[in-house]
């Protein structure tokens, strides 16, 4: 497999190479390759079940049994995780490496108050005492938009509203000044106005602390907003990868183009139906023959029997499609 777009190894943050993660009788994430330099945005896109949060829980080193990387190796600023222990993963965890999970009220611990939890990652990774993070904890409530940041620090998550709740998250994971950000579908459940909020927030920040970034989402609308590169993730691989200009102008793959004609604007509104992609993504442990794709692809042949590698289309677009070509 390629190893995607290439970027200089001193400016990679997080380097990931032929990862491969499942259970005893299924991978669900298959031998996915991607990295994400300082001050970098990468996208993950793809339906659900797809692989996209379970690749993010692997470069955190937050899987759990049943599930065990099986392959390959996740690199943080140059150094192999998997050389690490327990304890030293979780010091970097927090500290140098954050994660914003998709809900945020679900994550957020419902008994202790907000402020709480964000001084916690400052006592544990900064050894400050606690009325010391507590300041700093009012003086990042505020920093995240969130007016009168001191009353706001002694509510519980079930006293904030959803918007509230992920900027609190959002606080949170970047106490520390982390170089590497992953964001889990961090704006899905919001509404458009604060999502929108949300998406602006993260990328001043990201300016201010020079942070490289990991966006998970299926919505192009915030890829086309937020992204330097996107990685197309289907059936647990990557099948496409470019800067996000290259890839909504010139898209390669067969589940790229159908993900485009999926978008919702004024002319598909103008004319009747929304276009769609028939059928489902496969099952891991019922992957068909071949390109995992091809019971769905409207270009598919006897060609499609054989796996497609991920491999250079054109200077730093890759696509894992025979006919990738063909889609110039």
């Amino acid at each position: 497999m390629s190893p995607g777009p290439a970027q200089p190894a001193a400016e990679r943050v997080l380097d990931v190479q032929g990862l491969t993660v499942g259970a005893d009788r299924a991978d669900l994430v298959l031998d996915v390759s991607l990295s994400v330099a300082a001050g970098e945005t990468l996208c993950l896109v793809g339906e659900s079940g797809c692989g996209k949060s379970l690749t993010c829980l692997a470069a955190m080193g937050l899987t759990s049994e049943p599930l065990m990387r099986k392959s390959g190796r996740i690199a943080f600023l140059g150094q192999d995780l998997s050389t690490l222990g327990e304890n030293a993963l979780a010091d970097i965890r927090g500290r140098d490496m954050a994660m914003i999970f998709q809900d945020a009220t679900a994550a957020l611990n419902p008994v202790r108050r907000v402020g709480m939890q964000i001084a916690e990652v400052l006592v544990v990774h900064r050894d400050l005492s606690w009325k010391q993070a507590m300041a700093q904890a009012v003086e990042l409530i505020a920093s995240v938009g969130i007016a009168d940041p001191k009353a706001r620090a002694n509510a519980y998550p079930h006293q904030l509203s959803g918007g509230m709740c992920q900027r609190i998250m959002i606080a949170m994971a970047l106490a520390c000044r982390p170089k590497l950000l992953i964001a889990d579908e961090a704006t899905t459940a919001l509404d458009v106005t604060t999502q929108a909020q949300i998406l602006k927030l993260m990328r001043e920040l990201q300016a201010e602390t020079g942070a490289a970034m990991i966006f998970v989402t299926h919505d192009l609308g915030v890829v086309a907003e937020i992204a330097d590169r996107v990685a197309v993730m289907y059936s647990g691989r990557v099948v496409e990868t470019a800067t996000v200009d290259d890839l909504f102008e010139h898209p390669r793959h067969p589940y790229t183009r159908g993900l485009m004609a999926c978008r919702l604007h004024a002319t598909t509104a103008s004319h009747g139906r929304i276009a769609a992609i028939e059928g489902t993504v496969p099952s891991p442990s019922r992957r068909p023959q071949g390109c995992s794709f091809r019971p769905r692809c409207i270009y598919v042949n006897e060609d499609c029997l054989v796996l497609p590698p991920l491999r250079a289309i054109s200077g730093n677009h890759h696509a894992a499609c025979h006919f990738a070509e063909d889609f110039a």
